[in-house]
């Protein structure tokens, strides 16, 4: 049974079926040949979405979608391009710092491309920077979105595997911090390398204008991730709170959000929402039937087998998730691939955050590479440049990325250190 649902899913991957369907479809033959009754799949499909931390996801995108309409972002921008101050690739570097900081709240890298790049991708342009240099860097930056928490990729790991959301958004801290000084520093070297961005500080505010401009769009990530970790709501009770902050910020105080517009955002956030629940309940049958058939246990036995040591094994999970963040979109990746291989991992005794850190910012690679790299194409959206431009200026921001990544990999403390130092 196990065996003819993988070879299905595949076969309608390759045939460009999308994820949801083709997990549904590989799961109905799963049931097909158990000889199950059919109430299972709605049983299942049910059961899947039956979970309180998924209340997060909508929330999160909603705001996300909010604070673009609303005009948080492109005051974030302002402050970012004055806290970078006048030196040489500092609008190339403040594209970073604002992927970073508008990640804190939006939980989403496409989110955060759209919203981000929409203002600062022409910006780059105008002052010089290739345009496939621009969008690479915006896809690449953009993938910050789900490594700073909130994340909705990690919200989606802890419901799958019973890990707690709270341990993996504090975890998910330093590697952030980690991949944005590692790529502010690639761009600040590039463009001094290539003689660009010159004149990028002539057209940003001083730093205490641009902070007086935006002081409410940055009290935003501060209240959401305060209350979280001094214990003031729940993960899942912040990303409503953050819905109220942006909705509010964006109608009443900076009044760019109108009835018109704000119907677009509620549109839109259903649209992004139904494709992750409905890749998430597809996923809860096939994991169940996969469970049912004993996989995860014989996955076990045989990677014990094949890998004796724990670095060798990190290794090869970093290549195969690396390969299939390539060709399958990450909610759906989080969902079917973690409860396989979390107890696998546990057994050459790596923890559960830890090893969630690793499969995030793995499977966010897959964000800025083809053929699926959903970041890619809205970055290349925004630039009106084909996708084949970005291929070489994307290389070193992957290889930066796949460095930090080691980092992360290999030195547990970057993820657990704060973690402990707050749960433990």
């Amino acid at each position: 049974m196990s065996q003819l649902m993988i070879v299905t899913m595949l076969v309608f991957f390759g045939l460009t079926v999308p994820v949801a369907i083709s997990i549904g479809i590989a799961s109905m033959a799963g049931v097909a040949a158990g000889n199950l009754t059919w109430l299972v799949v709605a049983q299942q499909l049910f059961a899947a979405m039956d979970k309180y931390p998924l209340v997060a996801v909508p929330f999160f995108i909603l705001a996300g979608n909010l604070m673009e309409a609303g005009g948080i972002s492109e005051r974030m921008v302002e402050f970012a391009k004055s806290l970078v101050g006048g030196m040489q690739g500092a609008l190339a570097c403040s594209c970073v710092l604002t992927c970073m900081i508008f990640a804190a709240v939006a939980g989403s890298s496409v989110a955060t491309t759209f919203a981000v790049g929409a203002i600062l991708i022409p910006a780059m342009v105008r002052h010089g920077y290739p345009a496939p240099f621009a969008a690479s860097l915006q896809a690449s930056a953009a993938e910050l979105g789900v490594i700073i928490p909130p994340s909705i990729p990690m919200i989606l790991y802890a419901v799958s595997t019973d890990t707690s959301t709270g341990e993996l958004f504090i975890a998910g801290v330093v590697p952030g911090l980690l991949i944005c000084g590692a790529l502010m520093l690639y761009v600040w070297l590039y463009a001094r390398r290539n003689g660009l961005g010159l004149q990028d500080g002539q057209d940003r505010l001083a730093l205490w204008p641009a902070f007086k401009r935006a002081w409410l769009a940055l009290m935003m990530p501060v209240i959401i991730l305060g209350g979280i970790y001094g214990g003031v709501f729940t993960p899942t009770e912040a990303s409503v709170v953050a819905v109220v902050y942006a909705a509010v910020i964006g109608v009443f105080v900076y009044r760019r959000i109108r009835l018109a517009s704000l119907s677009r955002v509620l549109h839109r956030s259903v649209l992004s929402t139904a494709v992750i629940m409905f890749i998430i309940a597809n996923a809860g049958v096939f994991s169940f039937l996969l469970n049912r058939a004993g996989v995860p246990a014989a996955l076990g036995n045989w990677l014990a087998t094949v890998f004796t040591e724990k670095y060798t094994f990190l290794l090869a999970m970093n290549l195969a998730l690396f390969l299939i963040g390539m060709f399958i979109e990450t909610s759906a990746s989080i969902v079917v691939l973690a409860p396989l291989l979390l107890p696998v991992a546990m057994q050459f005794g790596l923890d559960p955050v830890h090893f969630g850190m690793i499969m995030i910012v793995n499977l966010a690679l897959g964000m800025i590479t083809p053929p699926f790299g959903v970041n890619l194409f809205a970055a290349c959206a925004i630039a009106k440049v084909p996708l084949e431009r970005l291929v070489r200026p994307l290389l070193p921001f992957v290889g930066v990325i796949v460095a930090c990544l080691m980092l992360i990999t290999y030195l547990p403390g970057l993820s657990l250190w704060l973690r402990d130092l707050v749960y433990r």
